[in-house]
């Protein structure tokens, strides 16, 4: 991982801990094209895992999860990670592995991250 991947990681767990009172354990960042893929593991809080020991649970949480993070980035504009890449978020996905407490975001912004960062 290089140095903005490693920053752009610390940014994530930042933004996502006092958004919602907790962020990753790890976070693993890989630019590829406009995309910044990160990949997360520990997201899950204790209450959390003991909402998931229930199959409805599970499902719950996993809806919720990812519906919230999106909204959370749409209400509260992630300016340090956009000032950090010199590029906007354009959009983002997000899925989370509720079981494994293994999640994906993938940030996608308007220019090559890749191409740009190497230079």
């Amino acid at each position: 991982m290089n140095k903005y991947e490693a920053e752009f990681s610390n940014l994530v767990r930042a933004f996502r801990k006092k958004h919602m009172g907790k962020g990753p354990r790890q976070i693993t960042t890989t630019f590829c094209k406009n995309w910044a893929i990160c990949e997360m593991e520990g997201n899950l809080s204790p209450v959390e895992k003991f909402i998931a020991e229930a199959d409805q649970g599970k499902q719950m949480l996993r809806a919720a999860r990812t519906e919230m993070v999106k909204e959370m980035y749409r209400k509260h504009r992630p300016v340090e990670m956009e000032e950090l890449l010199g590029s906007p978020l354009v959009d983002l996905f997000v899925d989370i592995d509720i079981e494994k407490d293994f999640g994906m975001s993938i940030f996608i912004f308007d220019k090559n991250l890749e191409e740009e960062l190497k230079k």
